[in-house]
């Protein structure tokens, strides 16, 4: 975040018209900027090491490297970057591999101006935005095609299986210390207890087990 308060957004996106309608939806919407806008991911390391931002918006078709690889090569070096992904395909073999790569979200180019913005405050505060066609294909891959475990609960309290369905919504920690009304604190100090007993280490994993699981 800027000296100003607002949400440093970094874009990479091939096609110069959605670039640009992109860079002044940023630069022109209260508590976000803008500050790079490239037409491929040449140099992206060198990019996110000068302009430091927040969240990274990025296609996944584009010359040079494609934003999956691109994404997985940022989370190599910056594993805390968040990037949120704005793309046509809507495939589940694009969609996983993206997620897999270190995708925060996975949002679609119909989206709206403001769904596309809320996606990036999400992102920015810790939650996994989808497009709702993309959150049901990630749960319909996970019911059909992962194989069943045990009926192990972990020892979840109701709290933290409130807190993980709201996390399968892909709510972010805002969104679900609104609906559980507890901090964003709380809901922090309850993700790392569901991480513990889960044995994972993101949000995806742990929606993904649950859902296989039938925990929630």
């Amino acid at each position: 975040m800027n000296d100003n308060g607002k949400i440093k957004v970094m874009i990479f996106e091939d096609n110069k018209h959605l670039r640009d309608s992109l860079y002044f939806l940023v630069n022109s919407s209260s508590g976000f900027e803008c500050v790079a806008a490239f037409p491929d991911t040449r140099q992206a390391l060198q990019h996110v090491k000068h302009f430091k931002p927040d969240v990274i918006m990025t296609d996944i078709e584009m010359p040079v490297m494609n934003g999956i690889d691109t994404t997985r090569l940022i989370k190599n070096e910056y594993p805390g970057m968040k990037i949120l992904i704005l793309t046509v395909f809507e495939d589940k073999e694009k969609i996983f591999q993206a997620l897999c790569a270190g995708g925060s979200g996975y949002l679609l180019k119909n989206s709206t101006p403001e769904q596309i913005l809320q996606a990036l405050t999400d992102t920015y505060k810790g939650g996994s935005p989808l497009s709702p066609s993309v959150a049901k294909l990630v749960v319909q891959f996970f019911q059909l095609n992962m194989p069943e475990a045990t009926a192990d609960d972990y020892n979840l309290t109701p709290k933290e299986k409130e807190l993980l369905e709201c996390l399968a919504d892909g709510k972010s920690y805002k969104m679900i210390a609104d609906k559980m009304s507890i901090s964003i604190e709380t809901v922090k100090t309850h993700i790392k207890s569901v991480y513990r007993k889960l044995h994972v280490n993101s949000s995806h994993e742990a929606v993904a087990k649950v859902i296989r699981q039938r925990i929630v």
